[in-house]
């Protein structure tokens, strides 16, 4: 497989290009790092979020924006697919790396995470990228900082000046979107938690409402799981039958049927706390190749109007 990183950086370098027509910004830090500002800002749009969500995705992922319908109100819907599920989701998708430091922190997805490798889908997979770019987008509310470059430089052993920040807030257009486009990698995550083997899932797509945009950070972050526990969708094609599958919707989890505001409450937003198997898509269907398709889970369009305060 072609690096994640070489492809992600094409469409980055797009980004930079079509700046002032998808409202994004883009600047240089002192240490040469590049940021740009996808919601911070700048106001972003729907063309900015599906053009990150690309290359969140290393461009293995094809994300597409349609409108829906949802407690009586016309809604926007995110739908993303993929025949690369493991790499494109898994490897480069998942918000797998907390970029803290004594000045900044965010929660960082993209392939950059490739070039650590650190964490147990890249032992599952097989995979670990080499390239001398980087980009990792970085869900957060400041401004990134020379510190926060220097952390993806170092542990992704690339110059300060081959590293691109994609930065944006939950509560921005772009976080909306990008997270409604999660459905398939959260699918595909609790199927890797539940022990089944990564190389086993041939495509993946899901489907979730795009929250709309609040003024406060907690809010954005309830809503968009909102979203996906219980508005998503997601239809994974596997090759081998397994007996786990009933296990991979949020539905299974035991606090499913409490929006995610009150769950955070009750755990000081302390996320860790959060039981893992509630970050998962409302219903899921799973074919197997040449054997049975299985259908799980449930929708609950109610809770998700309340939650979007429609």
């Amino acid at each position: 497989m072609e690096s994640l990183n070489r492809m992600a950086i094409e469409l980055v370098d797009e980004a930079l290009e079509y700046a002032e027509e998808l409202n994004i910004g883009g600047y240089d830090l002192d240490n040469e790092s590049t940021v740009l500002d996808f919601g911070l800002e700048f106001d972003g749009g729907i063309e900015a979020g599906l053009l990150l969500t690309e290359i969140q995705t290393a461009g293995l992922a094809t994300p597409s924006y349609e409108l829906g319908e949802l407690g009586g109100a016309t809604m926007p819907y995110v739908e993303l697919a993929t025949d690369q599920p493991a790499l494109s989701l898994l490897c480069s998708q998942k918000a797998g790396w907390e970029l803290i430091t004594e000045d900044f922190e965010g929660l960082g997805s993209g392939p950059a995470r490739a070039l650590v490798a650190e964490e147990e889908e890249f032992r599952r997979v097989g995979y670990t990228d080499a390239f001398d770019l980087t980009a990792l987008a970085v869900e957060t509310e400041e401004d990134p900082t020379e510190s926060a470059s220097e952390q993806v430089a170092e542990l992704a052993e690339v110059e300060t000046s081959s590293v691109f920040l994609l930065a944006y807030p939950t509560a921005s257009l772009a976080g909306s979107i990008t997270n409604a486009a999660r459905a398939a990698e959260l699918a595909t995550f609790r199927l890797a938690e539940l022990g089944y083997d990564l190389r086993d899932i041939v495509s993946a797509t899901g489907r979730a409402p795009v929250a709309p945009v609040p003024g406060e950070e907690r809010t954005a972050i309830a809503r968009t799981n909102d979203a996906i526990a219980y508005g998503g969708s997601a239809h994974i094609t596997v090759r081998e039958d397994a007996d786990i599958f009933d296990s991979v919707p949020s539905t299974a989890a035991d606090e499913h049927g409490r929006p995610f505001g009150e769950i955070f409450d009750d755990l000081d937003w302390d996320f860790e706390e959060v039981p893992s198997d509630l970050f998962a898509p409302a219903t899921v269907t799973i074919d197997v190749l040449g054997g049975p398709t299985y259908v799980h889970g449930e929708r609950d369009e109610e809770l998700v109007a309340e939650s979007f305060d429609l």
